[in-house]
């Protein structure tokens, strides 16, 4: 696919100084954000339409951005004048171009699925200043139907610092995945105005799950006390946990930071959370009720285990080591092909209440109406049932790791 970006020209001294294309959005600057934009998209070629009268010089930071995937081709072209309207300007271009391509505004603020999902069109767009599929024969020839009317891309146009709030709240509440839940959903509008401010920090997200997993063992603590309000504690603390786990992926998306490390380290954060929870769950029902919940502890926890270590086995096996966040979605894919099986089919419907994003939820409410020891035992079971119904799967869809990446759709909003 190839998208093209044209840079504006100049209208004023002040301008020369490119000031408008490093404006910072969430981050990261605006130029460099639309590139990588084209790129997360799936755009194998960008080609970068720069003014003469800028030096090509200036471009040198926005085409080597380490942010660009090296897979892809960003060249440069610079015109004298460029007016998306006349044909003479394409004319010139004819050569760079391929027959279909795809037309994105330097200042267009949108994600990657977006632009993904735009529908193709053999005609030259009416408004230049949305993205759009554009045909080079079309433009070429100037020869257009323009009674049909496109729809609007999701996006917001960056036309001075004042829109930029508007831009990254933008950003910020498209920074889920497809793949999200009520709960999920709910979650992530709880931290969109944490993941905003920590766009402007240094802070990483994997420094994000780092501090999710020192919530996570404070929770554990509060649970091993073994009392009421002691319970309530470690709920709370394990809920805000969740959020960690929420914001770093939401902070990764929109700073396109995301990467398979961290995709793993966040993998490895839930699993460890897992275990603390239980831990804590255990030693505090111990205290407080007796030797049997200790037996039943250890058991949730060898459940727990086990369902680790092979949910990571099929986590190889379904994804390829460098796209880790596509595990989920080949998996959900492969339970939706096997839809006549009723395992697969129950499995698929029950399969989303295992999520972090939402246990959270269920631990505080059991927690808060005192029925954590029903909890308690239904995660026994459950952890058990996991980790059996991978081993299953592993079998029947995943008996071997896959030679070559699986080329699911997959943008980096896709990344947990």
């Amino acid at each position: 696919m190839q998208v093209a970006v044209v840079v504006p020209q100049p209208t004023s001294v002040a301008e020369c100084s490119f000031a408008r294309l490093t404006w910072t959005v969430c981050g990261v600057g605006l130029l460099e954000r639309t590139l990588v934009t084209a790129q997360r998209a799936g755009a194998t070629d960008v080609l970068v339409i720069w003014p003469q009268s800028m030096l090509v010089e200036l471009a040198a930071p926005f085409l080597r951005s380490p942010l660009l995937r090296k897979t892809g081709k960003v060249r440069l072209v610079q015109v004298d004048s460029f007016d998306p309207n006349a044909r003479s300007s394409w004319a010139g271009l004819e050569d760079q171009l391929e027959e279909h391509f795809l037309w994105l505004p330097w200042n267009w603020v949108t994600n990657a699925r977006t632009l993904a999902s735009l529908p193709k069109s053999e005609q030259s767009p009416t408004n230049w200043e949305v993205p759009a599929w554009v045909s080079k024969k079309s433009i070429v020839s100037g020869v257009n139907d323009h009674s049909q009317t496109r729809p609007l891309p999701e996006g917001v146009p960056v036309t001075s610092e004042c829109t930029i709030e508007a831009a990254e709240r933008f950003l910020v509440a498209r920074s889920g995945k497809a793949s999200d839940g009520v709960h999920s959903s709910f979650n992530r509008w709880l931290c969109r105005p944490f993941v905003r401010w920590l766009s402007h920090t240094p802070v990483t997200p994997n420094a994000v799950t780092f501090g999710g997993v020192l919530v996570a063992i404070l929770s554990g603590i509060a649970f091993a006390r073994g009392n009421y309000w002691s319970y309530v504690a470690g709920a709370v603390l394990f809920f805000i946990a969740g959020l960690f786990d929420e914001i770093d992926g939401m902070l990764a998306r929109i700073k396109f930071a995301d990467s398979p490390f961290g995709t793993y380290l966040e993998g490895f954060a839930d699993s460890l959370s897992y275990v603390l929870l239980f831990g804590g769950i255990t030693l505090g029902l111990h205290r407080q009720l007796g030797t049997r919940e200790l037996w039943v502890g250890a058991t949730l926890l060898v459940g727990t285990v086990l369902a680790l270590v092979v949910t990571t086995l099929q986590r190889k096996r379904a994804a390829s080591a460098d796209r880790p966040s596509e595990y989920l979605g080949n998996f959900y894919r492969k339970l939706d092909e096997d839809s006549s099986n009723w395992i697969s089919r129950g499995v698929r419907h029950i399969q989303g209440f295992q999520r972090r994003g939402i246990m959270i939820h269920y631990v505080l409410l059991f927690t808060i109406f005192g029925g954590l020891q029903i909890l308690f035992y239904l995660a026994t079971l459950g952890a058990h049932l996991t980790w059996t119904l991978a081993l299953y799967y592993n079998q029947r869809f995943f008996k071997q790791a896959p030679s070559a990446p699986l080329r699911a759709i997959q943008t980096s909003q896709e990344a947990s």
